[in-house]
């Protein structure tokens, strides 16, 4: 499953006969300015506009993202099926660096509601509650056309409440993003990939990758069609139980609610190849995304 980082000052000399002391000053030290020029910029930007800049991860625009997962699990551990539920609160905050690089420390806060099974595979009830906290960091170019990238890190800390909700280990390792912003299409992908490091000892240690592969087709009115499903492989797992591979199709469009324009995406997916014990048999995301104002101005 994913502290506003302080501005650094920049000042900008100029000859005090031709500057005054509103120009000696950036807007960054005036924040109340500089949200007030961002919500005007936000309300006056095309809805397509920023559906496009929101397809890149590194885009300079803040956003707070919603994304529901109900889950549909099946296995041979399982009598019949039953149903898991992920809900993650995703605050995107970039901090522009120089004129085009965008740095991006993305934390993810899962609710995460769990089957208890019997022995016998039936379902006994649920568990809900705080999973593992992940840290997704990136640093790259902010494009909204055009091949970019992103290279960073990537976290999870053992913050979940029991131990069916997460893996009780501290786990690190890199993050890459490669994108095709086209005129028509958005491909490319995203990978991370974690290596337990500390943690509960009697817990297993942790190795397993996540690569999102993304391919989206844009129609008219800030509207796209396509999948973003993410592959998961535990290279710890035994034979049968370590890829998990979907596919999706589903359905994305940008709205305006007040003068804050707001991402929406539905897409329901199906794993071809799942683990034989318990896995993902059907998927289906909800994604709500809120643009706000940034205090930066690039």
């Amino acid at each position: 499953m994913k502290a506003l980082l302080p501005a650094t000052t920049i000042v900008l000399l100029y000859p005090l006969t031709h500057a005054s002391e509103s120009e000696l000053i950036p807007d960054i030290t005036r924040p109340e300015v500089a949200l007030q020029e961002s919500t005007e910029t936000l309300a006056e930007m095309s809805l397509a506009d920023v559906d496009q800049k929101l397809n890149n991860p590194l885009t300079s625009l803040w956003s707070l993202t919603l994304q529901e997962n109900y889950t549909i699990l099946k296995g041979d551990n399982i009598d019949g099926t039953t149903q898991s539920n992920n809900l993650f609160f995703q605050p995107a905050f970039p901090l522009p660096l120089g004129e085009d690089m965008t740095f991006i420390a993305r934390p993810v806060f899962p609710l995460v509601t769990s089957p208890i099974l019997r022995s016998d595979g039936s379902t006994k009830s649920h568990t809900s509650g705080l999973g593992d906290i992940q840290m997704f960091a990136l640093i790259g170019p902010d494009k909204s056309e055009g091949l970019t990238w992103g290279l960073g890190g990537t976290f999870i800390f053992p913050t979940a409440n029991n131990d069916l909700l997460g893996s009780g280990k501290w786990q690190a390792g890199p993050a890459a993003m490669v994108l095709n912003l086209g005129e028509k299409w958005t491909t490319g992908f995203v990978l991370q990939h974690w290596w337990s490091f500390a943690g509960d000892n009697d817990r297993p240690s942790q190795n397993h990758t996540d690569f999102q592969y993304i391919m989206r087709r844009k129609l008219p009115g800030a509207m796209s069609i396509g999948m973003g499903p993410t592959v998961s492989i535990d290279w710890n797992a035994d034979s049968g139980n370590q890829i998990t591979l979907p596919i999706g199709l589903g359905i994305t469009k940008t709205v305006r609610i007040g003068k804050l324009p707001v991402k929406l995406r539905f897409e329901p997916q199906y794993s071809l190849i799942k683990p034989d014990d318990v896995g993902s048999h059907w998927n289906f995301r909800l994604q709500i995304t809120p643009v706000i104002p940034s205090p930066f101005k690039r």
